[in-house]
């Protein structure tokens, strides 16, 4: 394990982009307790064992998810918070040029007043949904009011009262949002878990044009955490991997034809785990075959917070033993540079932090 930062209280979720155009992924990551998002510029393979370059980018309580995004389009990363708690806000830190992002001056934050107050906000992500002006965001909460929808970006997106709501469907707990095209008609669609409630399983949203939605259940009516989308089988096709809480995974795999159409598959967890979260699909021994890494919370006593499962047979492998209690999503970059993909995360609840950890196949 090697720890980005371990500075503060309550690490939750990253997002990765190459912000300062190096080709290395940087990361954002809100601390909930810490009340803070921060930004982590990538120092290079030779350095990425130590502590990363960082920044704090503005003062954010209940700090639930950030997120990069040009939204100006001025060639500089912004970073979008998602508040739950009391704060129920979305807010905007307008980034600097390349060269100030380690200053913490320029970043700029403010509210997105269309978000505030709303609902407890869980995620939020970049897309260009109505094919004008800047780039969109969808995001999600939870619990009272809680929904997903869309914020349309105007005609000058600095200007934040200007930003619209667009509700698509009630959602009792978002735990995953991902925008692609599903149905291959050329916009953004939504992949997403709900929780709990009438949503509860994974869903797409179709986007059927002339501001319609139209709700697509996948499966997995249990109490679902995070997904991951990528080709599981080699047939070509981006399948779907869903992790629960408690009633193991859910592999979808996509169907040839069109609309989409789905295999089920079921996986019971490993032994010695705790409740599921996190889910990454990647090939992590480098044998050809995609594998499955998976992040658990209340990982007390003997039990690991973070596994990998070998394809096809998806055999258990620990990552990171008995360390740690709650993690988070997983992200799998070769952040060393010696070609196998190595697991970002981070946990909150023994403040390990921001932290990866080394794959140490050699192949």
């Amino acid at each position: 394990m090697h720890v980005i930062d371990g500075s503060s209280k309550g690490a939750d979720g990253i997002e990765l982009a190459d912000i300062n155009g190096d080709g290395l992924p940087d990361i954002t990551t809100g601390w909930e307790e810490g009340d803070r998002t921060m930004v982590y510029l990538n120092p290079g393979f030779q350095k990425s064992k130590q502590p990363w370059p960082s920044v704090m980018v503005g003062k954010t309580t209940d700090a639930e998810d950030a997120v990069f995004a040009d939204l100006d389009g001025d060639g500089n990363m912004d970073v979008i918070t998602a508040t739950e708690g009391i704060t129920k806000k979305l807010f905007v830190h307008w980034g600097p040029p390349k060269d100030k992002l380690l200053d913490p001056d320029p970043w700029r934050t403010e509210v997105l007043p269309a978000s505030d107050g709303m609902m407890r906000w869980m995620f939020c992500i970049p897309a260009q949904i109505d094919g004008k002006n800047g780039i969109d965001l969808i995001a999600g909460g939870k619990q009272e009011n809680g929904q997903v929808g869309w914020f349309e970006s105007p005609t000058n997106p600095q200007n934040l009262k200007d930003w619209k709501w667009h509700s698509i469907t009630p959602a009792k707990w978002t735990m995953s949002l991902v925008a692609l095209d599903m149905d291959k008609d050329g916009d953004v669609d939504i992949l997403m878990t709900d929780r709990y409630g009438s949503l509860q399983g994974v869903h797409w949203l179709e986007n059927a044009g002339n501001g319609t939605w139209v709700n697509h259940p996948i499966g997995a009516k249990r109490e679902m955490m995070f997904l991951d989308s990528a080709d599981l089988n080699n047939d070509g096709l981006p399948d779907i991997a869903a992790i629960s809480a408690w009633d193991g995974l859910f592999l979808f795999y996509r169907k040839p034809g069109e609309p989409p159409e789905w295999q089920h598959h079921r996986i019971v967890f490993p032994e010695h785990i705790g409740m599921g979260k996190g889910i990454g699909i990647g090939d992590i021994n480098r044998d050809g075959k995609n594998d499955l890494v998976l992040s658990f919370e209340q990982a007390t006593g003997d039990k690991s917070g973070l596994v990998w499962l070998s394809g096809p047979d998806w055999k258990r492998h620990e990552i990171s033993g008995t360390a740690g209690t709650k993690y988070d999503v997983v992200k799998l970059v070769d952040l060393d540079g010696d070609g196998d993909l190595d697991v970002i995360s981070t946990e909150e609840i023994d403040n390990l932090g921001v932290i990866w950890f080394e794959n140490p196949t050699i192949k």
